[in-house]
């Protein structure tokens, strides 16, 4: 299934939905991101979506990502966000997206982030949309390609704090004047 043929849609992170955050802690997940997250670090970082997907300021949202046809409609694949940060001195919203491994391979990913991408751009708050995916991380990088990412460059980047990632800056302008 490629990118032109799935179906997604996104639907608000909810308080139900810390199974699919704790499937995507997979080893195979968090590779790039320092590794899996401890129980508690999990809770909190729920408890942080739920929050955001509640708040209605503009700082962001975090989604599930649902399939919306074929065998698995209506299965959760995957999470896909954006939030607020500063960068370079500068607001900017991020982006970052989880796709379970079983649903991998089928551009999930990209038609998850293109549905934030429209949310992000809807909110008229940041004029750019980042994101910081890890330099070894290839199917990432690939998603940000796809979704019309402009790649600014290799930077170090901090995530979880204390562990410094080299990463690709890539960024999406939402809007011009």
């Amino acid at each position: 299934m490629g990118i032109d043929t799935v179906k997604v849609r996104i639907e608000p992170w909810s308080e139900g939905d810390f199974e699919l955050l704790r499937a995507a802690n997979a080893p195979e997940l968090m590779d790039h991101l320092g590794g899996p997250e401890t129980e508690e670090q999990l809770l909190t970082r729920h408890e942080r979506y739920v929050e955001l997907s509640a708040d209605r300021t503009g700082r962001g949202r975090m989604f599930r990502i649902v399939l919306a046809d074929g065998d698995d409609a209506g299965r959760s694949a995957g999470s896909v966000g954006f939030w607020e940060q500063t960068w370079d001195g500068e607001q900017i919203y991020e982006t970052g997206w989880a796709v379970l491994p079983a649903f991998q391979g089928r551009g999930i990913a990209t038609a998850g982030t293109l549905e934030v991408i429209e949310q992000a751009r809807a909110e008229r708050r940041h004029r750019t949309l980042h994101a910081f995916p890890s330099v070894d991380n290839d199917p990432s990088n690939a998603v940000c390609r796809k979704a019309g990412f402009t790649l600014l460059g290799e930077r170090d980047f901090e995530y979880p704090p204390g562990n410094v990632l080299r990463s690709h800056d890539w960024c999406l302008e939402l809007w011009t004047d």
